[in-house]
């Protein structure tokens, strides 16, 4: 037994480049595993900074310097950073204070509805069965209002935190543009000297991880006007709620747009009843997210991760277990960095394969 786990190791990790290459990616994930939480704004920062860079990036064709495209481009990130603040975070939050006033009529409505299934299935639906679903409902019901109040009473302390991430995000996003290729030499000298894979590897991940965010971004940009625009034509309540978490749920493949879905049918449903505005809402929804991943998904992310369905389902299992919401969102980026190593170790066992196929036969 102990002579075959040797032999593994021999043959996996003779090479010191994977060595080199596997301590960096364990050391990362330890890193991450057990900071996460505390490096949220870290993270938040550097999917600015990727969104940014790109915008200075196309602009450089300009022939400005890269501090003054920095600055530039900084200013205009601040400008909308306090109209998100002046502007969306108000509404927004008028609109959940309108929704939880509604939810107990709401919640009523749909007891009511539920108890007039026994009438009109009595072959499928029982009034046992629509009890023990009501008491299950009325459980979770109380759990969440107990979590609201819980986070009402920290709201003071969310509040702080909150002021602090908006100063220091904009802060390191302004620092990561502004001196990116000194802290890229930075990190590189505490790297070993012999590390050409882990360096192949970094330059296929930061390619592909950057234009997906950009192009992730925009997604959610152009899914969350499209969204509003509908409902709110279409008079939902609730519509620049609705379309916000629609644009946002992009991020999470396949599960975040059914989950969304739920919602939207709800919120119709109470408002318009079983009627033509109610089945029209089903359809823009579903019409929009048909849109989005035959068409605007494939637009403007083709060819940037290369991951079957079945591989990406399974990292937002795993991530999502491991990290909650954080690793929901990051699932395809780490997705690709596990990709990208498979990729580069297979073609490196298989040159050094090749190149002792030719000594041998020489």
């Amino acid at each position: 037994m102990f002579q075959l786990i040797r032999e593994w190791l021999d043959r996996h990790f003779s090479d010191p480049q994977i060595l080199i290459l596997s301590g960096l990616l364990v050391l990362g994930f330890v890193a991450i595993f057990f900071l996460g939480r505390m490096l949220i704004p870290v993270f938040a920062s550097i999917v600015i900074a990727y969104l940014l860079d790109g915008v200075v990036n196309h602009l450089q064709v300009m022939r400005i310097p890269r501090t003054i495209l920095v600055i530039i481009v900084f200013l205009i990130f601040l400008a909308v950073l306090m109209l998100l603040i002046v502007w969306l975070l108000p509404l927004l939050s008028g609109q959940i204070a309108q929704l939880l006033q509604q939810l107990p009529s709401m919640v009523t409505a749909g007891q009511t509805e539920l108890l007039r299934l026994p009438e009109r299935y009595p072959g499928f639906v029982s009034e046992q069965q629509i009890k023990q679903v009501l008491e299950a409902a009325g459980t979770e019901l109380t759990l969440l209002v107990r979590r609201l109040f819980s986070l009402s009473m920290a709201s003071l302390r969310g509040f702080i935190s909150l002021l602090v991430y908006l100063i220091l995000v904009p802060l390191m996003v302004f620092f990561l543009l502004k001196d990116k290729f000194k802290i890229l030499n930075w990190m590189s000298g505490l790297l070993p000297d012999d590390r050409g894979l882990s360096v192949e590897v970094w330059r296929d991940v930061n390619l592909q991880i950057g234009n997906y965010i950009r192009g992730k971004i925009w997604e959610i940009l152009i899914i969350w006007c499209v969204s509003f625009v509908t409902f709110k034509m279409l008079g939902l309540q609730f519509s620049m709620l609705l379309s916000l978490f629609t644009g946002l749920s992009v991020l999470i493949p396949y599960i975040g747009v059914t989950v969304m879905f739920f919602p939207v049918a709800l919120i119709a449903y109470f408002q318009w009843g079983p009627q033509s505005q109610f089945i029209y809402a089903l359809l823009a929804y579903t019409v929009i997210q048909l849109l989005d991943g035959n068409l605007l998904a494939p637009l403007l992310l083709s060819e940037v991760v290369d991951l079957h369905p079945v591989a990406i389902i399974v990292a937002v299992l795993i991530f999502g277990g491991l990290w909650g919401i954080l690793g929901l969102f990051f699932a395809i980026p780490l997705a690709t960095l596990v990709q990208a190593v498979i990729k580069a170790v297979t073609n490196r066992r298989a040159a050094a394969h090749d190149e002792q196929g030719t000594l041998e036969s020489n």
